[in-house]
């Protein structure tokens, strides 16, 4: 088969990926957004220090906070606000349910 076949057919799956890729997100996608959140607010999302855990809150209550801090109109915000730009509202979600679900564990 001629280059341009193969170069047609990975360039269609090159296209699609995104889609495939964003059709839902899955508990090990969201383990890995919440790698950057554990940095500050510590394993499992228990913090030991001034920052707020993560952990014990409901995933409504953590999904409020996480909005708030993305669309500037958390007051107490830190660093946070600048954070949370780079995550659209599916990886929000999955952050929020991803902590809550760590409670009991």
């Amino acid at each position: 088969m001629p280059p341009a076949f193969f170069l047609s057919r990975f360039a269609l799956a090159l296209l699609f990926a995104p889609l495939a890729a964003g059709a839902q997100l899955r508990v090990q996608d969201a383990s890995v957004l919440a790698g950057t959140c554990l940095n500050c607010h510590g394993p499992e999302g228990r913090s030991a220090g001034a920052i707020p855990s993560l952990r014990g809150h409901t995933a409504g209550y953590l999904l409020q906070r996480l909005q708030a801090f993305r669309t500037g109109q958390a007051p107490d915000a830190t660093v946070m606000t600048r954070l949370m730009k780079g995550y659209d509202d599916a990886q929000v979600e999955a952050l929020a349910h991803w902590f809550a679900d760590k409670e009991g564990r």
